[in-house]
């Protein structure tokens, strides 16, 4: 069975795909963002995945593209259309190309009128397509700049995306009123720019009179992925926190090792989230916690010094990661969670205090 998952960025709506085999544990990310590459990086090592190629549907106007980051994270290898214009990508696919992951693969359908690079990615059994900005959920993409041009798209759709069978079903690279997928016979029925009744001439008509605003980041995200996401300065490429080797997981905060905790225990402020009777409980805390139960954290937290890393504890990690994840609401910037909490650090069998009910 195919590893899916449908990841979004809020800021540009953009859909990020993760397909992975579940033999290789090999995956690829279909149109990653720059922004959320830590996000798709947590992501990936929780499922077990390894990345080997990014993909992307086109060079993007209302985004930067984190091909080039998650190559420098991860050694994947970029691929793009050669008709893109991009430098820099590993793998310039063209028609037909077939890009694998594992015992998987997805072949390339060249779509171009939103972009000349614009691309589909099908699935080899031809149950999912990717469209990127070509088709979307009962639309299209814009053909008002760039190399557009509503007669190109008009056949990427009718002759490309329209041969794949009714039932395959289409993720766009976007979409603005929630909608997740599609399918090939949907649109073919429902599309008001692009169904299957619909002429070249009406279709050419409702593009030239969209009047759509110019986008907003264009003159950044352009030149970006023209050189697939590679900054100017690549010093200054998005880095984790350097005061600890921290994890960030797919929940969406960072976690500390036990061992790492128990050999910096002074460079540190260690918050202990739990009830005091847990705190002085079989468990035992780590010395020199502060007591801080979750209840009333926000109310105590100010007298925590913010400029001074802190570790939120309590007995198995999930009121402590929200704990973390308040505390940087209140302008915390340095902050991790325990992994696992008090029952890993006794099960590795660091040394505790309190410890009332033992023995």
């Amino acid at each position: 069975m195919l590893i899916f998952r449908q990841l979004f960025d809020q800021q540009s709506s953009t859909y990020t795909y993760l397909l992975g085999c579940p033999d290789s544990r090999e995956c690829i990310l279909i149109d990653p963002v720059f922004e959320q590459a830590g996000r798709d990086m947590a992501l990936m090592a929780e499922l077990g995945l390894r990345l080997v190629m990014t993909l992307d549907t086109h060079v993007h106007a209302d985004h930067v593209t984190a091909a080039w980051l998650l190559r420098d994270r991860l050694g994947s290898r970029i691929a793009i259309s050669a008709r893109s214009g991009a430098a820099g990508a590993d793998v310039p696919f063209e028609e037909g190309a077939r890009l694998a992951f594992g015992q998987r693969h997805v072949s390339v359908l060249e779509t171009p009128g939103h972009t000349n690079g614009c691309s589909t990615f099908v699935l080899d059994d031809k149950s999912m397509a990717f469209t990127g900005d070509c088709l979307l959920i009962r639309g299209c993409g814009r053909t008002d700049f760039q190399q557009g041009d509503p007669g190109i798209m008009f056949h990427s759709v009718h002759d490309k995306i329209f041969a794949l069978p009714d039932s395959c079903l289409l993720y766009p690279g976007h979409d603005y009123r929630g909608s997740t997928a599609t399918s090939v016979a949907e649109e073919k029925s429902f599309n008001p720019r692009l169904g299957a009744q619909i002429t070249l001439e009406d279709f050419r008509g409702y593009m030239v009179n969209l009047g759509l605003p110019h986008p907003k980041l264009i003159d950044i995200a352009v030149p970006a992925n023209l050189k697939c996401g590679k900054p100017d300065n690549p010093a200054s490429a998005i880095t984790g926190p350097d005061w600890a080797p921290l994890t960030f997981t797919y929940a969406g905060f960072w976690e500390i090792a036990p061992r790492w905790l128990e050999e910096h225990l002074r460079e540190v402020q260690i918050v202990d989230v739990r009830e005091a009777d847990e705190y002085d409980g079989i468990l035992g805390h780590i010395d020199g916690a502060l007591l801080m139960p979750l209840g009333k954290l926000s109310a105590n937290a100010e007298a925590l010094a913010k400029d001074r890393p802190v570790v939120t504890v309590c007995r198995s990690g999930a009121r402590s990661a929200q704990a973390a994840l308040m505390l940087e609401r209140e302008g915390f910037g340095k902050v991790a969670n325990l992994a696992g909490g008090m029952l890993r650090w006794n099960a590795l069998r660091l040394p505790v205090a309190g410890n009332t009910q033992s023995g």
